[in-house]
């Protein structure tokens, strides 16, 4: 039998009932990862529990809200307790935002809203699961970001600026960590086959755009314990790492 590459491995994924988080909570266990799979979405959720079983894998299951962080504090005391360490980190949850002008934005409907899953819930899972990632011989993080950031359109304010913090507060918390085995990198993964991408681009034909299961092998790279990039961004569209600063696709 084939040894899998991350067999006895603990991986979270946020965001894991739909999209890139569901394909890449497939990739990561179709090679070996016990999967905490991490959404508000109870049904979708055990769903994604019957397909990671067919693959002959195995999830646990963590119906949460990630603007709930006494909830995220809650989860890393829970992997504590039951591994004592966690192997990877895939923060994927993210929220769209309206595509509005800034000075039409509700303080918490919206920019804050979006600001709570986007990058605070991030900082609270870095936080949380720090001390576990440390725990691994090679703690691996990821966090999915995007072109927005970089290229500041009109009316994606709110979207953007939460991207950009989140892209800052990665490359800081690399600095942070750079003696240790930890390794943190973002994830663009530019235009994708997803329910976020139909509601920013009414009228676009799906099929024009990679499907998410054509993301997940280079995810998969970037969280094995090979993976020595560190405080950089795995721009999907060029498939290439870039260094902060370097055109993104």
């Amino acid at each position: 039998m084939t040894e899998k590459r991350l067999d006895g491995r603990v991986a979270v994924v946020t965001g894991a009932s739909r999209g890139i988080g569901w394909q890449a909570s497939l990739a990561l266990a179709r090679e070996g990862a016990h999967i905490i799979a991490v959404a508000k979405t109870v049904g979708a959720l055990e769903e994604l529990d019957d397909n990671i079983k067919e693959l002959g894998s195995t999830a646990t299951l963590v119906p949460l809200d990630l603007s709930d962080y006494d909830a995220i504090d809650r989860l890393g005391a829970a992997i504590y307790e039951r591994w004592g360490k966690l192997d990877i980190l895939l923060g994927n949850a993210g929220l769209l935002g309206p595509i509005t002008p800034l000075t039409h934005a509700d303080p918490e409907k919206d920019w804050e809203k979006v600001m709570a899953v986007n990058l605070t819930a991030n900082w609270r899972l870095i936080r949380s699961l720090d001390p576990l990632l440390r725990q691994s011989e090679a703690g691996r993080a990821l966090f999915m970001t995007s072109g927005a950031p970089h290229k500041c359109k009109p009316y994606w304010g709110i979207y953007s600026i939460t991207k950009a913090g989140l892209e800052a507060m990665v490359r800081t918390y690399a600095g942070e960590i750079e003696k240790t085995n930890v390794r943190v990198n973002c994830f663009n993964p530019g235009p994708t086959r997803t329910g976020m991408r139909a509601k920013a681009y009414l009228g676009e034909d799906p099929m024009t755009v990679p499907h998410p299961s054509e993301l997940t092998p280079y995810i998969v790279d970037c969280l094995l314990p090979q993976c020595a990039e560190h405080g950089r961004m795995f721009d999907f569209p060029s498939l290439s790492w870039k260094d902060y600063g370097s055109p993104v696709s």
